[in-house]
C-alpha cells in the first residue's frame, strides 16, 4: 500500500467510532457512519447498513 493514512484521525472531524484501520493499513467506515451520513454510496461497503446488494444493484433496507 502506498499511501499513509496515519494521520487520518488527526485531519478528521469523525468521531473515532466512525471508522476503522483494517489490518492491510485501510480505512474502513462503521455501519454508525453510514447510517449518520443517511445514503447509500453503492459501494458495496463492508458494513453498509442498506442492504446494498452489488451484483442485483438494488438496495434492499435492512430490517
Amino acid at each position: 500500500m502506498s499511501e499513509d493514512f496515519s494521520s487520518f484521525s488527526k485531519r478528521s472531524s469523525l468521531d473515532s467510532d466512525d471508522y476503522y484501520i483494517g489490518k492491510d493499513g485501510y480505512i474502513i467506515f462503521t455501519e454508525k457512519y453510514h447510517s449518520k451520513r443517511g445514503y447509500c454510496c453503492k459501494s458495496a461497503c463492508l458494513h453498509c447498513p442498506f442492504g446494498y446488494d452489488q451484483k442485483s444493484d438494488k438496495i434492499e433496507k435492512k430490517d
